[in-house]
């Protein structure tokens, strides 16, 4: 067994050998471009939640997410009041941070007034001139926490009432949706990003 791997494949270091469903999240979704608004909408609202936390925490937490905010559908949400806030900081299945949940509700409120004028794919993809980002790292350590594109985007949707969306933020949620390659070159999954990524088609 090689650090970070198993049966001969190499995958980056950040997903550990202890917990399957962190490794197989690594490589079966990280990095895969996801172009769907749902599927972009539930990855920001779950990259939020995990400010200030691991991401293994959500993932261990994520159906219960689901079954909270209704399949993460988006105009439920946006119509979620007090009594739904309540709910959801009862429900022990999630994380109960109330700036959190009121900034998710928000957050869909956003989304359907962006909708008005443009998809939410669209919008994001639409930062990406020259394609998605297929990084190079050799070592976990050169992976940058945050990137003058996800400062850009961070203060974009911030100006369209998005909460909890910070640059470090940002960029970790450009790089669960594949925006952003940065599996290592030496992982298993870097090349089959960077081919999924190429066949992106971007809007306009």
């Amino acid at each position: 067994m090689t650090p970070g791997g198993t049966k001969g494949r190499v995958r980056c270091p950040w997903p550990g050998i202890e917990a399957e469903i962190y490794a197989d999240y690594h490589d079966t979704e990280w990095g895969v471009p996801k172009l769907g608004d749902r599927d972009l909408f539930e990855k920001l609202i779950l990259e939020g939640f995990q400010s200030g936390l691991s991401w293994l925490t959500i993932l261990r937490k994520r159906e219960n997410f689901r079954a909270a905010f209704v399949g993460f559908d988006v105009e439920r949400i946006a119509r979620f009041g007090e009594k739904d806030v309540t709910r959801l900081m009862g429900d022990t299945g999630i994380v109960r941070n109330r700036a959190k949940i009121e900034a998710a509700i928000g957050n869909a409120r956003a989304f359907l007034k962006m909708a008005e004028r443009e998809s939410f794919s669209d919008f994001l993809w639409g930062f990406l001139e020259d394609g998605p980002v297929v990084n190079r790292w050799r070592t976990f350590e050169e992976v940058p926490a945050q990137t003058a594109m996800s400062k850009k985007i961070s203060k974009d949707l911030k100006g369209r009432g998005f909460g909890f969306v910070g640059p470090t933020t940002a960029y970790a949620f450009m790089q669960s949706v594949g925006m952003v390659n940065d599996h290592l070159v030496s992982c298993h999954r870097h090349r089959p990003c960077a081919e999924l990524q190429a066949r992106v088609k971007l809007p306009g």
